[in-house]
């Protein structure tokens, strides 16, 4: 029971990490989306409660900023936005959550294959955003890779290598601390 209790207030915090993170932005100008936080805080959760659980909290994110929390990129809210041009980006969290988490759940204390689940997320998410902002905007394979996909790829750089460091050391003692809770069937 107290392992059900502690999975489900993980969920809760990584889902809280999100909302936070992910209304931080730099607009670009159209149709270009704003650079956010919130893969950097889809790879942070993926990393800290798996692949499962992780894809819990991007549902409950979602459900939330449709509800009508402005907590997506640049304090949006609403379902228009999920369905908007820029959702697909939201959908690709998902395969953030399930590759990062399988990932790091699979290979424990290779660093390097956590970063490569990371990579393969990423470009899933981006491949599926870039996909869906092209036909809503109506833009040309061209201009939907240059707008969607090729601006942002220094940053989620960036934002993987700053994830892995942060979390490999933090995954590691909460092992040590809740092993029942990290690395259970999550």
């Amino acid at each position: 029971m107290k392992t059900n209790v502690q999975k489900i207030t993980f969920t809760a915090l990584m889902t809280a990490l999100i909302c936070v993170l992910a209304p931080i932005s730099i607009p670009l100008p159209d149709p270009m989306p704003a650079i956010t936080l919130g893969t950097f805080a889809v790879y942070i959760t993926a990393y800290i409660i798996g692949p499962w659980y992780s894809c819990a909290s991007v549902l409950i994110y979602i459900l939330l900023g449709i509800i009508g929390l402005p907590i997506f990129s640049k304090s949006q809210a609403g379902l228009q936005v999920v369905v908007g041009p820029t959702g697909g980006y939201m959908i690709g969290y998902f395969f953030i959550a399930l590759c990062t988490g399988l990932m790091v759940k699979r290979f424990e204390k290779k660093i390097y294959l956590h970063i490569i689940g990371m990579v393969v997320g990423m470009l899933a998410c981006h491949i599926i955003g870039t996909i869906w902002l092209g036909v809503s905007m109506h833009l040309s394979t061209g201009a939907a890779i240059a707008a969607g996909f090729t601006p942002f790829m220094l940053g989620e750089a960036i934002k993987i290598t700053a994830s892995a460091a942060i979390c490999y050391p933090v995954r590691k003692q909460l092992i040590r601390m809740m092993p029942s809770v990290v690395t259970a069937k999550s």
